[in-house]
């Protein structure tokens, strides 16, 4: 059959996202990769360089998405395909571009782990993120902000005169523009993949790319060997990261006393980000127990390649079935990015762009080399009938082949993303050829900037101020325009987010003046808790929820019951009670880390008892009750159940809660001693439930 490209739907049990957090996201994401380099690291000093080039200072322009929870239902899901005769690639547009599927049709075969549910949980560094298939993962270190986000996708022209699917956006934490290219040639057996990145700015930034591939684990054994499924790449040592803060070099396969290339045993999660030498061919895959799986290989601009592994732990078998349902087997991820490891940040000159070609496709070699105990002879073996099946000369050609194609203009919108690229074309005169950002595309989050770069003056946004935007364009236009509510609050963002804290705090108090109260409040709170201020910033953020209270009880009643009553629900109330529960999240803890758990119950009181009833607050509740002298009544929480649906990877609130309050059980009256610490976690048992840490304790 010739290759094509057309609409289907997709029905999964899902989730729905939910709406945004309605505060700004002015904290980096709890990222749970951070290296501590010291002196007997002994790291390459490009490697040391690029992990501390440009760190995230936090999550702006975006926001945080936790408004989901674990209740799934059907829902039909626009996806595109793209096939062959051999191949049949379906692609989730609304969904960060994801390839959920990989299918290879002579075999009959799902390449790719394709999970049966959609199930957010907080692994994105803006938090809403699902597990699976291929994904595209661009701006810093960990799962893009557009995991869970429409990106823009047409068809285009391809090079063997067929048709591609284009995925573009432009990427708001790095502010650049990015497309991803997938085409399959007639009769080829590899998904090809063009990726661009491009810096149309004067300076240089910082560039993360990531590829991820999630594929079966495939512990099931068979007649020929008892291994399981096995990941291979051409090198002889990684560079091994265990959530510990610490990034060692490793040998391969072996490290620490067992095979490390069989995801399933290890028991805890862990990264290896293999050290591929200069010159050799960039590949990585995972084959089962009877040497079949999926290949990844790639012009040598992508760089890296990557094992993560969840182990075979109580932790990752905990995380693999939160991540979808009963039955549906678990996962390893390998991986390919433009640096050795996820934790560096790759310089790319103004003006100037990244581009490589990855191809995607099955692969078939001798179980007994694959599974064999020399593993020079396994890679061998794999490299072999790589190049027998796709030559690494046809993967640069085929790139060759693709560069013209990369600035071909799109034949047919197939969805749309956002309106944030239009918007930066609009304000720098940008020409993208082949990623079209037009204005058609912008929206209402757009408007009130469009008015500042027409006019020079921000609208008032009212007591919320809208979505924000931070790059330094914008910062010099806020701070040319007239002192107003909106201009104050949004230049307070672009001023924190610059790394220029005291400037930031002199206009929020200057937003406060204005009488916008409740997010100026939240931002001086924040500022103050990372000052280390934890008196102040406790002080703010009551002041905060006081003023947000007040404004939902004067929004009118609750929308659900005057939804009822016919009358149609009150947005204000709505977004009001939404930024209650917001700035609950964050008072809470603060109040209680200043040794106030009185006002922490109080407050914690004026929330809706449906938002009461949810995991994160009944983790607050049983805390609260613990600093209260109530350690029984905080275990029965505890012991009654609970979930809480964004919990964040590497996250151990958890278990350090229920472990501090087995230890003032144990303890009693008395101190908390290492005596009694040991026997706490002897009586007192992490229940599997809540079992999440992802290292060694």
């Amino acid at each position: 059959m010739a290759t094509s490209v057309r609409r289907t739907t997709l029905t999964l049990p899902a989730a729905p996202i939910g709406p945004d957090n309605p505060l700004p996201a002015l904290r980096g994401a709890a990222d749970p990769h951070r290296v501590e380099i010291t002196g007997s690291a002994a790291l390459p000093a490009d490697m040391a360089r690029q992990i501390g080039y440009r760190p995230l200072r936090s999550l702006l322009p975006a926001r945080l998405r936790d408004g989901y929870g674990r209740e799934r239902r059907d829902t039909a899901l626009d996806a595109l395909v793209i096939e062959n005769d051999r191949l049949r690639a379906t692609v989730l547009p609304g969904l960060g571009g994801r390839v959920y599927s990989l299918h290879h049709k002579p075999t009959d075969r799902e390449l790719l782990y394709r999970n049966p549910v959609l199930q957010p949980a907080a692994f994105a560094l803006n938090g809403a993120w699902f597990s699976g298939g291929i994904e595209w993962n661009i701006g810093a270190t960990g799962h893009s902000t557009l995991a869970c986000a429409p990106l823009h996708t047409a068809r285009v022209p391809a090079p063997d005169g067929g048709e591609m699917l284009r995925l573009w956006e432009w990427e708001r934490l790095s502010d650049l523009p990015f497309q991803v290219d997938l085409w399959l040639p007639d009769g080829s057996e590899f998904l090809y993949v063009g990726v661009r990145v491009r810096n149309p700015h004067h300076e240089t930034a910082p560039v993360y790319w990531w590829s991820n591939i999630a594929v079966p684990e495939g512990a099931v054994p068979s007649a020929v060997t008892q291994a399981g499924t096995r990941v291979l790449a051409p090198a002889d040592a990684a560079w091994y990261f265990g959530y510990e803060r610490a990034l060692r070099r490793v040998p391969v396969p072996h490290a620490d006393g067992a095979d490390r290339s069989y995801p399933l045993r290890s028991a805890f999660p862990a990264d290896y980000f293999y050290d591929v030498p200069e010159g050799a061919r960039r590949w990585i895959t995972a084959l089962d127990a009877d040497g079949r799986g999926l290949v990844q290989t790639s012009t040598d601009t992508l760089r890296g390649r990557k094992l993560f592994l969840w182990g075979s732990g109580r932790a990752g078998r905990r995380w693999q079935q939160w991540l979808t349902e009963p039955g549906a087997g678990g996962y390893a991820e390998i991986q390919a990015g433009l640096a050795r490891t996820q934790l560096e940040h790759v310089p790319l000159d103004g003006g100037a762009e990244f581009a490589w070609l990855e191809a995607y496709g099955p692969l078939s070699a001798d179980p007994a080399a694959v599974h064999g105990a020399d593993w020079g002879a396994a890679c061998g073996e794999v490299a072999a009938r790589l190049e027998a099946a796709l030559p690494r000369a046809d993967v640069d050609a085929a790139y060759a082949a693709w560069r013209p194609y990369a600035d071909a203009e799109p034949k047919e919108s197939l969805a749309t993303g956002s309106g944030w690229g239009a918007l930066e074309v609009a304000r720098g005169g940008l020409v993208l050829p082949g990623t079209p950002f037009g204005p058609a595309t912008l929206g209402e989050e757009q408007q009130p900037w469009l008015t500042l770069l027409r006019t020079g003056d921000l609208p008032d946004g009212g007591p919320l101020p809208g979505a924000t935007v931070v790059a330094p364009a914008w910062r010099d236009l806020l701070e040319s325009a007239p002192s107003g509510p909106s201009t104050d609050y949004h230049l307070g963002l672009a001023q924190w987010h610059a790394g220029d804290r005291a400037q930031a705090v002199r206009s929020w108090e200057r937003a406060l003046a204005h009488h916008v109260g409740c997010l100026p409040l939240y931002c001086l709170a924040v500022a103050e808790s990372e000052a280390g201020e934890t008196a102040r910033a406790a002080d703010r953020y009551a002041e905060a929820f006081a003023h947000a209270a007040r404004a939902a009880e004067g929004a009118g009643p609750d929308p659900i019951a005057r939804g009822v009553e016919g009358i149609g629900p009150d947005p204000s109330a709505r977004v009001w009670r939404a930024v209650l529960s917001a700035l609950a999240r964050e008072a809470v803890p603060m109040l209680l880390a200043a040794g106030r758990a009185e006002e922490a119950a109080e407050l914690l009181a004026r929330l809706p008892q449906e938002v009461l009833a949810g995991g994160r607050f009944r983790l607050m509740s049983a805390q609260i009750l613990l600093a209260q002298g109530q350690p029984a009544a905080a275990r029965e929480i505890f012991d009654a159940g609970f979930e809480i649906p964004d919990l964040r990877e590497g996250a151990e609130t958890l278990s350090d809660t229920w472990y501090a309050i087995a230890e003032r059980l144990v303890a009693g009256e008395g101190p908390v001693t290492d005596d009694v610490r040991a026997k706490a976690r002897t009586e007192h048992p992490l229940p599997g439930r809540y079992e999440y840490r992802m290292r060694t304790v």
